[in-house]
């Protein structure tokens, strides 16, 4: 898949909505826009600095004795950072012990599922993690196809009318011949022989029995999808016959055998395989199944998952006030999951409360439980100890993104995992897109590329700062195969992403104007379309690094550098379990790093 235009006339008003006037404050920040490095190498704990250095001993001490078997085995033994552990808090330790290179993540929450075994392996020794050429193309890091079966459930068989988006637990298999019958492809006349035929008084209807044969000489009149008669030789469309006045029917033009004559099996025969398992049920899979005789289909059943949104600062309604904010990601996180596959049975509001998210994890019946916010080490971020105290096993711990990097991955029991957000929004939608998209996708035996978010790759149009070491996920549009990077894609802020088509991946260093990107597709982007919310509007500013002009053709090039996205002052991490480290945010409302 390659990256597609998203039509300016569309697009235009929705960014002019979401950007607004910016009133110039982009102007007054100047930076340089040098070339950036591009390298996937992943930074070893020694030269990650601080958020390194600061991880206690225990992190590479030998494995407890309740993590499971497979950990311990020498056997098993895997590369420090590969190796899940069972949770041990460290009082007023605020960074993660065991940061996981963004690839590295995204592909074992991707195993996560299959088993401990299969959590543990290795990425392949071909994985993005490994430097590559500046000028060489990103490489797609998604889940390959070939990982271990998930172990799906099946479902009851789906009535085809609530069959939309489940995943097929079987290959479609035809029950029938497509067409199970010879039919005319045209309105008009059946004839046999040569001509001129003689016409018959009485005409053949779609859905009528079976007509009597025809003998040479003959014709009949014919309706599209109709029964061929036995021993006709070919349909003539009614625009190339004409009857002269004793009824006999002349051809316009040559008459070949077997011309507009759907023949029986055309498209399949019974017992042909139409689709695979795992295969998504589109509204084009529904009608090829009707076709093909099926009153209900075979389907895994969704994974359930919770959401516990955390934070005594959240509203549900009204405006901000007096310290308190709205809850953002109660309202955006259960149709995302959904999007993605998952069935969510629940979305309870905790608050700090360390005992009310004990209960909730320890009752929970859901194959996926999701938490927002508390992932950091605050005086109120419960996330951590409450997963030591039921002696979960953290598979992910901390991920080398920004924005995002104190995403977690546990699993609480066998068949049971919980992915812990941070709690900015574009923060957590990188953890949705890093650990909670590739799990469901094996919980769901989604066959990768088919539902939900897929990755290809695209130019980006303007060169793009990154962290020093991590992978950063930046919201893009597409204008004519060409990604165009978004402002305001700070940790805290949503106005990119909800324009955005997509969110590039940028290696660490940065990437240069005209560089290929790995691009996340958003579960709901049509790349082909966009956005489409809106009508011309002609050059839009602000939320481009520049404006984009509107030309003719609808293809939006930028003429003007603008503001680069990311560069700047690095701060430290909240301890709310937000993404504060991502990078200081301008008044333009891009991140910076040092």
């Amino acid at each position: 898949m390659t990256g597609q235009p998203t039509p300016d006339a569309e697009l235009d008003e929705a960014l002019a909505l979401v950007n607004g006037d910016r009133d110039g404050r982009a102007d007054a920040v100047s930076r340089s826009a040098s070339p950036a490095t591009s390298t996937w190498a992943s930074a070893s704990p020694s030269s990650r600095g601080p958020e390194s250095t600061s991880a206690p001993a225990s992190a590479s001490a030998p494995a407890s004795a309740s993590a499971p078997a497979s950990a311990a085995d020498p056997k098993a033994a895997t590369p420090r950072a590969a190796t899940p552990r069972t949770v041990g808090p460290t009082p007023g330790d605020d960074k993660h012990r065991d940061i996981t290179p963004w690839p590295a993540a995204r592909a074992r929450a991707g195993r996560a599922a299959a088993g401990p075994e299969s959590a543990l392996a290795p990425t392949s020794p071909a994985s993005p993690t490994a430097p590559a050429s500046p000028t060489s193309p990103a490489s797609p890091t998604a889940p390959s196809p070939a990982s271990p079966a998930p172990p799906t459930s099946l479902a009851p068989p789906a009535p085809l009318d609530q069959a939309l988006g489940r995943i097929l637990a079987a290959p479609l298999t035809a029950l029938t011949d497509l067409p199970s019958f010879d039919t005319s492809a045209m309105d008009g006349w059946v004839v046999a022989g040569p001509g001129p035929w003689l016409v018959r008084a009485d005409g053949i209807l779609a859905g009528h029995g079976r007509p009597d044969a025809l003998t040479d000489g003959e014709a009949v009149r014919i309706a599209t999808g109709a029964r061929i008669p036995p021993d006709a030789t070919a349909v003539l469309r009614s625009e190339h016959g004409r009857t002269d006045d004793k009824g006999r029917l002349h051809a316009l033009r040559e008459v070949v055998p077997g011309q507009d004559i759907r023949p029986r099996g055309q498209e399949c025969r019974s017992g042909d395989h139409l689709l695979p398992s795992g295969a998504l049920v589109t509204p084009a899979v529904l009608g090829l199944a009707a076709a093909a005789g099926y009153d209900a289909l075979p389907v895994v059943r969704r994974p359930r998952a919770e959401v516990l949104v955390l934070g005594d600062e959240l509203l549900t309604r009204g405006l901000p006030r007096e310290g308190l904010i709205r809850d953002a990601l109660g309202p955006m996180l259960p149709p995302w999951l959904r999007s993605l596959g998952a069935d969510v049975t629940a979305v309870r509001r905790l608050g700090d409360d360390a005992e009310a998210l004990h209960q909730a994890i320890t009752t929970s019946e859901a194959e996926l439980i999701v938490t927002t916010g508390g992932t950091a080490s605050g005086p109120v971020d419960h996330v951590h100890p409450t997963l030591h105290r039921i002696g979960a096993e953290l598979l992910v711990d901390g991920v080398a993104v920004r924005p995002g990097h104190p995403m977690l991955l546990a699993r609480i029991r066998p068949g049971q995992h919980l992915v812990g957000l941070p709690g900015n929004p574009l923060a957590a939608v990188s953890g949705l897109l890093t650990l909670a998209e590739p799990l469901l996708r094996t919980l769901s035996g989604r066959v990768f590329g088919c539902g939900g978010p897929s990755t290809y790759t695209a130019p980006v149009r303007d060169a793009v700062h990154g962290h020093p070491h991590d992978t950063r996920l930046v919201p893009v549009v597409l204008r004519a195969d060409v990604a165009v990077p978004l402002h305001f894609n700070g940790p805290a802020m949503l106005r990119g992403i909800a324009a955005a088509d997509g969110l590039a991946v940028v290696p660490p260093g940065g990437a240069r104007r005209g560089q290929e990107l790995e691009i996340l597709d958003l579960p709901w982007s049509v790349p082909d379309v966009g956005t489409g919310t809106g009508v011309d509007t002609g050059t839009v500013p602000g939320l481009y690094g520049g404006p984009v002009e509107v030309g003719s053709t609808g293809a939006g090039t930028g003429t003007e550098t603008g503001p680069e996205t990311g560069a700047g002052a690095e701060h430290a991490e909240g301890s709310d379990g937000s993404d504060g480290a991502d990078g200081a945010e301008g008044a333009d409302g891009e991140e910076r790093f040092t």
